[in-house]
């Protein structure tokens, strides 16, 4: 899954796709590399982010979703949390809605996930952006985030989203500190043993800076580490920003285990 921020406050290349052509390329780039989904992304999930109106990031991502809808053949999906930006994307040509809140933060998000029938992935996240990283705790992390993941899969299919349209995100770097981040991918066959297929986005993410001492750029290695560990453990979706080092990786993980590539069959229907 390749990402798109249009946004100009993203940790990692904010600002660098913010105009919609500069996102197209990059989208059709990415799908060029490699991607089975485009992850478009018009609100900033960092930490510390503010939130931005539904009409300016309808704006944001709207001409992107159209773009890309009729040109690659990678998937779309729409990084959000508002319905409105949920339903006017489907609409557009996504099929995939990529919902940080896991369908908490918009009550009518469910609704328009199930009545279009779209594949959703449901992230757990402790509070939202702008104060998930003050001071997160747990008795045990990967406990509870296995316990939120089953309810909100349980509130998803109550709702009529089919249990196999439904991809599970643990969050990794969302309220979370190193060592949460790290048990996570230590045990996240606990993640996997739910039965749906298991996201997982660690690209250039903060903790690999603490871990390496390297800047968001320089850490395509660290990403690759964990990605190919989160494999061996069950994931099957790899968001991330550098596709064409990470599918390299990736296929040489599937044949050294002796496993076919799982996410070539998590693209989207």
């Amino acid at each position: 899954m390749g990402v798109v921020n249009v946004t100009p406050d993203s940790f990692s290349d904010g600002g660098s796709f913010f105009a919609t052509d500069a996102a197209v390329a990059h989208g059709r780039r990415l799908a060029g590399e490699g991607a089975d989904q485009l992850d478009v992304g018009g609100e900033s999930t960092r930490p510390g982010a503010e939130p931005v109106s539904q009409q300016e990031e309808l704006r944001r991502v709207l001409p992107v979703v159209e773009a890309l809808a009729g040109d690659v053949s990678a998937a779309i999906s729409i990084d959000t949390t508002k319905a409105g930006v949920a339903r006017a994307a489907l609409a557009a040509g996504a099929t995939i809605v990529n919902d940080v809140s896991a369908l908490r933060f918009d009550p009518t998000m469910v609704e328009v996930v199930a009545e279009r029938g779209a594949v959703c992935c449901l992230m757990h996240m402790r509070g939202e952006p702008r104060t998930m990283q003050e001071e997160p705790r747990y008795d045990d992390v990967v406990a509870e985030v296995e316990a939120f993941l089953e309810q909100r899969l349980a509130f998803a299919v109550a709702a009529g989203i089919a249990e196999s349209d439904v991809w599970l995100d643990p969050g990794i770097g969302f309220g979370k500190t190193l060592e949460h981040n790290l048990e996570l991918l230590r045990r996240l066959d606990e993640i996997a043993r739910i039965g749906r297929p298991v996201v997982v986005g660690t690209s250039r993410k903060s903790f690999l800076g603490r871990l390496t001492g390297r800047s968001e750029g320089e850490r395509v290695p660290g990403t690759i580490a964990t990605s190919v560990l989160a494999y061996e453990r069950g994931a099957s979706v790899f968001r991330v920003h550098d596709v064409a080092e990470l599918r390299d990786a990736l296929t040489v993980a599937a044949a050294t285990v002796g496993r076919e590539a799982a996410w070539t069959s998590t693209k989207s229907r």
